[in-house]
């Protein structure tokens, strides 16, 4: 089976282009055929084997040699590692560019890449320009809803726009599947588009378990020591995401004022448009063992949720919360807030959920794992997960809706 994607955001920095990689490399490893449509705007990205890639470059810092820019970065629904530009923000001119360059690439795509169906990813403009394509050719489209996409809805809603709702809309009713994240996601995927309700269809997030995995050979000085951190701590508490209002990151600083001391690293791994108001924060509670790492490579990513005593997930809203799947996976208990889809997964034998925008909650109970008040089994969680959120265990699900 030939099974094209088409991405918002780049394949790496994002859920959504995790999830799409993900699925991408099961998919071959099952001896389908993958392509993948995606934004870029570097040189230099990541490649994966057997997979075709068709970037679409937009512009940034970074000037792109022998291609065609489109003439802005690419747009997000919050924020992006490497764009903070929102498609609230959009001039009509640049939306009209964005439909243009999108649609075309898709109809080059199809036509040389001959695909059996078009999986888009976020009910937004992409896959409304997919379900256009499709249309002609008479291609089957599903379309993944990833949470972030419903907060562009929402928002056009407050704005009285409806732009990307309008591609979403057209994206739905031509879809043969819409596919959620979470219990949560697709409850609220059918309160906010109606007409989705006869095609939702909850398929777990999968996570890569050839990349993330339990490993207790993992050294914590030496780990530490790659991140430029000399001293030695015992305790570690991880946060890894994007530094954007909703992931509470905030939060997480408010408890670590309460529960630091000289033994206890915090790591903030991401990066994101609220870094250096974040740091500020930091600076302001004059905390001593916060760093901001920035964003770091999968491979990185591994060791830290090994080394980590507890990964923490203090967002304010979390359609799935793969970062908590990719963190148990790898045996580090998860402390995360008890919304949208994290409490599907982070039960009381591998986590602990607790509320929204409380500090001392969260605190109090990074403190009782750090202090071993509450004990986990590593191996346990890494197993627990792996057996029901491996990606190569849901692909047949995929594979399932595909044919």
């Amino acid at each position: 089976m030939k099974i094209l994607f088409v991405n918002h955001f780049p394949l790496t920095g994002s859920g959504s282009g995790v999830y799409t990689a993900n699925l991408a490399k099961s998919l071959v490893s099952k001896g389908n055929d993958v392509a993948i449509i995606f934004p870029e705007n570097r040189e230099k990205y990541e490649e994966y084997k057997d997979i075709k890639l068709y970037p679409v470059f937009f512009k940034n810092e970074e000037i792109i040699s022998n291609v065609n820019q489109i003439s802005m970065n690419f747009p997000c629904f919050t924020t992006h590692p490497r764009s903070i530009f929102n498609f609230r923000d959009m001039t009509q001119e640049q939306k009209k560019e964005y439909e243009e360059v999108f649609s075309k690439k898709i109809d080059e795509v199809i036509d040389e890449f001959k695909p059996d169906v078009i999986h888009a990813q976020h009910v937004w403009t992409l896959a409304g320009i997919s379900a256009k394509c499709g249309m002609v050719k008479n291609i089957p489209l599903v379309v993944t809803c990833h949470g972030t996409d419903l907060m562009g809805i929402e928002e056009e809603q407050k704005r009285n726009e409806s732009w990307g709702t309008d591609w979403a809309r057209k994206a739905i009713k031509y879809a043969k599947a819409v596919i959620t994240v979470s219990k949560d996601s697709n409850k609220l995927t059918e309160q906010i588009l109606p007409e989705s309700k006869d095609k939702t269809i909850w398929i777990r997030n999968g996570v890569d378990s050839n990349v993330f995995s339990f490993d207790k050979n993992v050294n914590r000085k030496d780990v530490l020591k790659d991140l430029n951190i000399e001293k030695d701590y015992s305790k570690v508490v991880s946060f890894v995401g994007k530094l954007t209002k909703f992931k509470g990151v905030d939060v997480l600083l408010d408890a670590v004022s309460k529960y630091e001391d000289n033994d206890t690293l915090t790591l903030i791994t991401g990066d994101g448009e609220l870094r250096e108001q974040l740091q500020n924060q930091a600076k302001s509670l004059k905390l001593k063992n916060v760093v901001f790492l920035g964003n770091k490579p999968q491979s990185l990513l591994k060791k830290i949720y090994n080394i980590s005593d507890c990964s923490c997930v203090p967002s304010r809203r979390e359609p799935f919360g793969l970062v908590a799947a990719e963190a148990l996976i790898c045996g580090s208990p998860v402390i995360a807030t008890n919304e949208g889809g994290l409490p599907d997964f982070v039960t009381p034998d591998v986590g602990i959920l607790v509320n929204v925008d409380d500090s001392n909650g969260l605190a109090q109970a990074i403190q009782k794992v750090l202090n071993k008040e509450i004990t986990f089994d590593r191996k346990y969680i890494a197993e627990k997960i792996k057996n029901s959120y491996s990606q190569d265990i849901l692909i047949e699900e995929f594979i399932k809706i595909y044919n």
